[in-house]
Order: structure tokens, then sequence, then C-alpha cells
């Protein structure tokens, strides 16, 4: 059996990195990191990341905006 370990983030409004990787994002929007994929690949999430390096980021600006964090 495979065991599943919960990564600790700091709460969002300490972060100050202007983006997050795809499974910061997807625990502060309460999401599964696969639905924030689907929203990338499809492009119908209410957030768009940006892509480095083939890899995506999500801005943290948009994420607290969507959480109502000023």
């Amino acid at each position: 059996m495979k065991t599943i370990t919960n990564q600790s983030y700091p709460p969002l409004d300490q972060v100050t990195s202007p983006t997050a990787p795809t499974g910061a994002a997807a625990h502060y929007l309460n999401r599964k990191p696969q639905t924030l994929r689907v929203w990338a690949c499809l492009e119908n999430g209410p957030i768009r990341p940006v892509r480095i390096n083939g890899r995506l980021a999500w801005p943290v600006a948009e994420i607290k905006k969507l959480v109502g964090i000023a």
C-alpha cells in the first residue's frame, strides 16, 4: 500500500513568491492537482498558469484574489 504524506504549506497570506507550483496552488484552492492540470490544458479554469521550462507555475496574486485575500 502506498503511503501518502501531507506536505505542509505556509499560510497563503505569507507566500512572497510570485508563483506557486501545482501542488501548492491546488492546496490553497482546495482542489486536486489534476484539476489544475486540466484547467491548464483546456484553458478554461478561473486562473491560467504560466509555463516555465515546461512546468506549470500558478500566479500567487491570482490565487489570493480567488480565495479573497487582498
